[in-house]
């Protein structure tokens, strides 16, 4: 199984960071349009293991560059959501699975 990479953006930040991203291909892209110049996306994300879990804290970065009519106007914003790692390392906000809490003791 692999990471399903739609519902992996929308979980990343509450689904602000998917927000942050759709804003910005919309604005670099009318950039790049309207004057006639090249402009970028860039999304990095680097991931360091929590404690001796199976989580990951993703630190998540978005940047892009948006061509002006006189020169270009850059933005870089970086946020961090902790996933769970899967079956095949599959990344997700919830575990593949999770002990009952509440049950109720064989004696």
């Amino acid at each position: 199984m692999s990471t399903k990479v739609a519902e992996f953006l929308d979980d990343l930040d509450g689904g602000v960071f998917s927000q942050k991203l759709a804003a910005a291909l919309s604005d670099v892209g009318a950039g790049v349009t309207t004057h006639g110049k090249a402009g970028s996306v860039t999304l990095t994300f680097n991931f360091k293991q929590i404690g001796g879990s199976s989580q990951v804290q993703i630190d998540h970065t978005l940047k892009y560059t948006k061509p002006t009519a006189k020169g270009k106007v850059s933005e870089e914003n970086s946020t961090a959501t902790p996933m769970h790692v899967g079956k095949g390392g599959a990344l997700s906000l919830w575990p593949e699975t999770q002990d009952d809490m509440f049950r109720q003791k064989t004696t």
